[in-house]
C-alpha cells in the first residue's frame, strides 16, 4: 500500500539548503518552508538571503539565514555548525549551490577547473561529511542538484560537465556508504531551467534569450524548465514518500538526456 502524502510532509523536520539566494535553491527553500520544514538558508549574497528570510518568516515559516562562501572549507564547517545549532538537528541537506563557465578543452585554465570542481563537487562532498552525523541521527536524506551535463557531453563547457559527472558518481557512492545508517542520497539532473546561472557564468542577456529559445528544440517536450518544477522533485526525493529511493541521479529535463547532440 502506498501511504497518503500529508499536506505538509516536512512538518517538524529541518533542512539546510545551499544556493538559496536564487534559482533552484531559492525555489526549494520556499517549497520546503511551505511544506512545514524549518530551513537554514545559505548563499553568498547576504542581501538576497535577508530578503528571502524576510519573505519566509512573514509567511510564518521558521528559517535562519547563514551567509557563507562554500568554496572555503572553514566557512563550510562553520555553516554546518551554525545550522545545526539553530535547527537542533537535520533531516535534509540540499546541495543546490553551483556555478557554470564556458570554455573548451584548450581554454580551460587550471584555475577555472579548480573553481568549478570546488563548488560543484568538493563542497557537496564536504557538506555531506559534515552533516552525516546529524543525518544519521534522524535517518535523513541528501539531495544534490546535478545536471543533464553530468550525463551527456556538451562542447564548450568541459569543466562544468566534468564537475557534474563527479557529483553524480559522488551521489551514488555516498548512497552506498550511508545506506547502513538509513540515510538516503539522491540527485536531480535538470536540463535547461530558467535561472540566473548562465548569466552569472558570463552569458549576455541576448545570448541567454537565444539559448532559451533554442531550448525549445533541444528538449523533446518542447520547452525549457522552471525552478519550481525541480524544487518539487527535490522535495519528493527528500521526503518520507521516497523512503525506499536512494542512489538515483534522476533526470528532470524534458527528455534532453535521451537525445543526441543537435
Amino acid at each position: 500500500m502506498i501511504p497518503s502524502t500529508p499536506a505538509r510532509p516536512y512538518e517538524g523536520q529541518r533542512a539546510l539548503v545551499t544556493g538559496a539566494t536564487s534559482g533552484i535553491g531559492r525555489a526549494t527553500a520556499r517549497l520546503l518552508a511551505a511544506q512545514g520544514a524549518a530551513v537554514a538558508l545559505t548563499g553568498r549574497d547576504a542581501h538576497a538571503l535577508a530578503a528571502l528570510l524576510a519573505e519566509l518568516t512573514a509567511a510564518g515559516a521558521r528559517a535562519v539565514a547563514l551567509p557563507a562562501d562554500l568554496t572555503d572549507a572553514a566557512a563550510r564547517a562553520a555553516l554546518v555548525a551554525d545550522a545545526l545549532a539553530a535547527l537542533g538537528g537535520l533531516d535534509l541537506l540540499v546541495n543546490a549551490a553551483g556555478v557554470i563557465a564556458s570554455a573548451p578543452l584548450e581554454g580551460t585554465s587550471l584555475d577555472l577547473w579548480r573553481d568549478m570542481l570546488e563548488l560543484n563537487a568538493t563542497a557537496p562532498l564536504h557538506l555531506m561529511q559534515l552533516c552525516a552525523p546529524a543525518l544519521k541521527a534522524r535517518e535523513g536524506a541528501v539531495v544534490n542538484v546535478s545536471s543533464v551535463s553530468g550525463q551527456r557531453a556538451f562542447p564548450g563547457v568541459l569543466a562544468y560537465c566534468a564537475s557534474k559527472a563527479a557529483l553524480d558518481q559522488l551521489t551514488r557512492c555516498a548512497a552506498l556508504d550511508l545506506a547502513p545508517h538509513r540515510v538516503r542520497v539522491n540527485a536531480v539532473c535538470p536540463g535547461v531551467v530558467v535561472t540566473e546561472l548562465h548569466k552569472r557564468g558570463g552569458m549576455s542577456d541576448e545570448a541567454y534569450a537565444a539559448f532559451l529559445a533554442r531550448g525549445q528544440t533541444t528538449h523533446p517536450l518542447g520547452r525549457v524548465g522552471d525552478a519550481d518544477e525541480v524544487a518539487a522533485l527535490i522535495a519528493f526525493l527528500g521526503s518520507r514518500a521516497a523512503g525506499w529511493v536512494t542512489g538515483v541521479t534522476l533526470p528532470i529535463d524534458g527528455g534532453r538526456h535521451l537525445t543526441c547532440a543537435r
